[in-house]
């Protein structure tokens, strides 16, 4: 196999292992907590946001920019001070980027990352 489909069946592992971490805490039935709620929905989010990029690059800006968006509300909203305005920072920096992105605003080392 390639270097570039090693890399990519590795990533698809990855996404995998995120989707039944985040699963996990209810499947045990774990008590769901504020903190374990928010890091399974981002956890899940980010495995399923992982495998659409793997299969459709195109749509890479616009999953960035709906991560960016989950992260900051669900973290926002569900998490304690101060760990909740941590949330909000990174997910509105993860959407700056995405809408940076869409206007080719960012250097080009960057921008190769969302235009293959």
């Amino acid at each position: 196999m390639s270097r570039v489909k090693t890399f990519k069946f590795l990533g698809l592992i990855l996404a995998v292992v995120l989707i039944l971490v985040g699963i996990l805490p209810i499947v045990r039935g774990d008590t769901l907590t504020n903190d374990t709620l928010a890091t399974s929905i981002i956890l899940i989010l980010l495995g399923i946001a992982y495998i659409i990029i793997s299969r459709k690059p195109e749509w890479t800006k616009a999953v960035f920019f709906f991560e960016g968006i989950v992260i900051g509300v669900s973290g926002y909203m569900i998490l304690a001070v101060p760990y909740n305005f941590g949330f909000l920072i990174i997910g509105f920096i993860i959407v700056l980027i995405a809408i940076l992105a869409y206007l080719m605003k960012l250097p080009p080392s960057i921008l190769k990352f969302f235009y293959r």
